[in-house]
């Protein structure tokens, strides 16, 4: 049975193209489509309805920052914080500012990050969202501040806080000043854990870079989507530093959860049953 994802009441929900994930279907592209997962014909608006998720073999396509805080937010609760930030560009980067104006546009959005605080389930909560479509989810000073002050909110108000990571990593336009935001949110976690409050990582397609290295693997329990690609550096780049050929999907999360890194894959469409049932506990 395919389990529906139902908008807040009041609100449009919010599509995106599958074209990227799929195989277009040359007979008629406009309502099937090919699953890269499992090779087969699925009908287009079957992946759309399914929180993009293949119906038939479960493969995990990319869902919009605006559709994940609504699969996990009860609706109407919602309370987005820093949702105008200023532009930074401490570098003044060549085409930095062109380029960020046109994700702006294209997106919707002021960043590469949605923080807020709504309900789960009835339980108060903090929750942080990246946004892979906005310069893919790199971290830059503003992301980085975004989420430090959602920390720092969670910890002045005894709320658990749930990250959702989906990055490419530090984002090279800012330099030393993305990589700063490593330390900055990670020290920001720690007082959260002074005060024993729950912090729950979830790590989505893809979580690469400096947010790896940094609070997405802080989490109390950490939590992937299946056939997640995580990971610091790429393949190639670890093979050539340490001389030797890598096994198989090693990036991949169930990968990680064999060796110990995460500690549970989640299916999306159960994703709020298992995170209430963690808040549930320990609040």
């Amino acid at each position: 049975m395919i389990k529906k994802f139902l908008p807040s009441k009041g609100s449009k929900y919010v599509t995106i193209s599958l074209d990227e994930n799929f195989k277009e279907n040359s007979i008629n592209e406009k309502f099937w489509l090919y699953c890269k997962g499992c090779d087969e014909r699925v009908f287009r608006k079957d992946i759309e309805e399914n929180l993009y998720v293949c119906p038939n073999c479960g493969r995990h396509y990319s869902l919009k920052a605006r559709n994940r805080i609504k699969l996990i937010i009860d609706r109407g609760t919602f309370v987005e914080l820093n949702e105008e930030v200023e532009f930074q560009d401490p570098l003044k980067f060549p085409s930095y500012n062109d380029k960020f104006n046109s994700y702006r546009d294209k997106t919707g959005e002021s960043e590469g990050v949605i923080t807020g605080h709504g309900r789960l389930n009835g339980i108060k909560t903090v929750l942080c969202v990246m946004n892979p479509e906005f310069m893919m989810g790199s971290m830059g000073s503003v992301v980085g501040e975004k989420i430090t002050y959602a920390i720092e909110y969670a910890a002045e108000n005894n709320l658990p806080i749930i990250i959702c990571s989906a990055s490419g990593g530090a984002r090279m336009q800012e330099g030393m000043i993305s990589l700063m935001q490593m330390a900055k949110t990670s020290q920001a976690l720690a007082k959260l854990e002074e005060k024993g409050l729950p912090y729950i990582s979830i790590l989505t397609d893809p979580t690469t870079g400096g947010v790896t290295a940094s609070f997405a693997m802080l989490g109390d329990i950490i939590i992937s989507e299946p056939n997640t690609l995580i990971g610091f550096a790429g393949p190639r780049v670890i093979e050539q530093t340490i001389n030797q050929k890598l096994p198989e999907g090693f990036q991949t999360s169930e990968f990680l959860l064999e060796h110990g890194f995460i500690d549970m894959i989640v299916d999306r469409r159960k994703m709020k049953e298992v995170l209430y049932e963690i808040l549930n506990m320990h609040r």
